[in-house]
């Protein structure tokens, strides 16, 4: 079932945000990876079953302007929460794919009670202590998001035939990962300090190929949130939702429903 999404524009710290709305229920704001997202996912609809579920697109990133200011993912997590407060909404849930994952981390530490519940889908934000994130700046545009899937087939089923247009929407993409998370590359050295205030449940979901962010970050951060829980997913990427969409909104929607 599709669900019925609205798009929207909201001016956030002098730059026109877009986000789009569908569902209904209880808030879930959903912060996509670094290579963007597609407008439509099948796992979003499975979530707007259920929910209230807001995607924004990060300021620099997809339909958003880019602030020319904007030096940090801690800056996008203070203007998404302006977002959040701006359209009043309350009680809400996070899910945080890769990128968006340690935005919604930064967000949490910020304001340790300010979210329901979390889900950080292979998030990015902490170095490693095994391993090291993949460097997108040594390998192609088409190359970087493939090796995000454990299954190509899963890959052409969100993708299809690549155009140019979106082979220039990932070197933007790129460009902004740059701007705001080049030196450390992809992680913060902070953000694990200030994770131990934060009160939030949190699920952890990390696919068991993930070769974009080893599954020794996801137990950092289980190790440095007060209440975290890891699972994995089979046969699974690094953008889990898209290669195992109604599985990831099995485990998001059961998290998300309880007490």
């Amino acid at each position: 079932m599709t669900a019925n999404w609205t798009d929207s524009v909201k001016e956030i710290a002098g730059c026109k945000i877009h986000f789009s709305r569908a569902g209904s229920g209880r808030t879930i704001l959903v912060l996509h990876h670094d290579i963007g997202t597609p407008d439509r996912l099948p796992f979003y609809d499975a979530l707007a079953e259920n929910f209230d579920v807001i995607v924004p697109h990060h300021p620099g990133w997809g339909k958003s302007e880019r602030p020319e200011w904007m030096r940090h993912p801690r800056d996008i997590a203070a203007m998404t929460t302006w977002l959040l407060a701006d359209l009043g909404v309350t009680d809400v849930s996070v899910v945080g794919l890769g990128f968006g994952g340690w935005i919604a981390a930064e967000m949490a530490s910020q304001a340790p009670e300010a979210f329901r519940r979390m889900v950080l889908v292979a998030p990015m934000g902490i170095k490693p202590p095994v391993g090291d994130i993949a460097d997108q700046a040594i390998v192609s545009y088409i190359e970087y998001p493939h090796a995000g899937f454990h299954d190509l087939k899963a890959f052409e089923a969100v993708y299809g035939d690549i155009s140019i247009e979106q082979l220039e929407q990932w070197d933007v993409c790129r460009e902004m990962c740059f701007r705001t998370a080049w030196k450390p590359y992809m992680y913060s050295q902070t953000l694990p300090h200030l994770l131990g205030g934060v009160r939030t449940p949190t699920l952890v979901l990390w696919g068991d190929d993930n070769r974009i962010v080893p599954i020794s970050a996801g137990h950092a951060y289980v190790k440095a949130l007060r209440n975290a829980t890891m699972t994995t997913i089979a046969d699974c990427g690094h953008f889990a939702e898209m290669e195992k969409p109604t599985e990831v909104a099995r485990l998001v929607t059961d998290f998300m429903a309880a007490n």
